[in-house]
């Protein structure tokens, strides 16, 4: 049985930036969000036009199957990178993160599952009312450098390249995408955000303010990473699952697009 769910999802510029970079899409069945790579021409309209691909290919009210997923991603990787020149490399090229999850129909397994995605620094955690489950993996030099054990989570935090990102959407012909599946009937909430969430507030933190049950999580999320300093652009969606209920599922989606700013996220070359 498909379950409902509530959504709550909120995008803000922050307290510093003068373009929102970041885009959302909430439309069952695809809960993602796209951070523009700043430091990139038209990481607006990148992330932009990431999510809009997404809703023509992965269409509102559909059960796509993880490998129509997997293709949807790599077509909205082409049209990000359609908007780069040939000849543009590096900085001039148009890129964007993009994590979240999807509901998918598993066929070998006659199931449907939650499917979450990752390219980039954004996130998704698993949160079932008491601890918050991160389960992504940042594409980010920073992550490398943790992973072999060059440094510690401290030192990540202010580390010179915690800005550099090793995969986005744009940045390459093709896409590595990250996957991974949650079943169905396990029912956590979902919370898929941008970095600019996760520079300003702790997972303990987020946690906390979870635990406190407020009406529109997204929001309250979004104006607490403001407050703490909102040096980037913030964007969350907070995805509820409702088991058992055949009540159609919340529809919010959104994107920014007011101009265009560079700001310091980059690829490694």
């Amino acid at each position: 049985m498909t379950s409902a769910v509530d959504v709550s999802a909120r995008s803000d510029i922050g307290a510093v930036r003068h373009v929102n970079e970041d885009s959302y899409l909430a439309q069952d069945p695809v809960f993602v969000v796209a951070d523009g790579m700043g430091g990139h021409a038209r990481g607006d309209v990148a992330s932009r036009t990431a999510v809009e691909s997404l809703a023509h290919t992965l269409a509102a009210g559909t059960t796509p199957t993880p490998d129509e997923v997997i293709a949807a991603v790599d077509e909205a990787n082409a049209a990000v990178r359609a908007l780069s020149d040939a000849e543009e490399t590096g900085a001039a090229v148009a890129g964007t993160t993009l994590a979240g999850v999807v509901r998918v129909r598993v066929p070998e397994r006659a199931a449907e599952e939650w499917m979450v995605i990752n390219v980039g620094d954004s996130r998704v955690y698993a949160w079932d009312g008491r601890t918050l489950e991160r389960l992504t993996v940042d594409h980010s030099a920073v992550q490398e450098l943790l992973d072999a054990g060059l440094i510690t989570a401290e030192q990540a935090e202010v580390h010179p390249e915690r800005n550099v990102i090793t995969r986005a959407l744009g940045a390459e012909d093709f896409v590595d995408t990250d996957s991974t599946f949650v079943p169905a009937d396990a029912v956590p909430d979902f919370v898929v955000c941008s970095d600019g969430l996760t520079r300003e507030l702790s997972d303990e933190t987020i946690a906390e303010i979870l635990a406190g049950d407020p009406d529109d999580p997204a929001a309250v999320l979004v104006e607490a990473a403001v407050a703490a300093g909102g040096h980037d652009n913030v964007t969350v969606i907070v995805i509820e699952s409702k088991p058992g209920d055949d009540a159609p599922a919340a529809v919010d989606t959104v994107d920014r697009l007011t101009g265009r700013e560079l700001d310091d996220t980059q690829p490694r070359e």
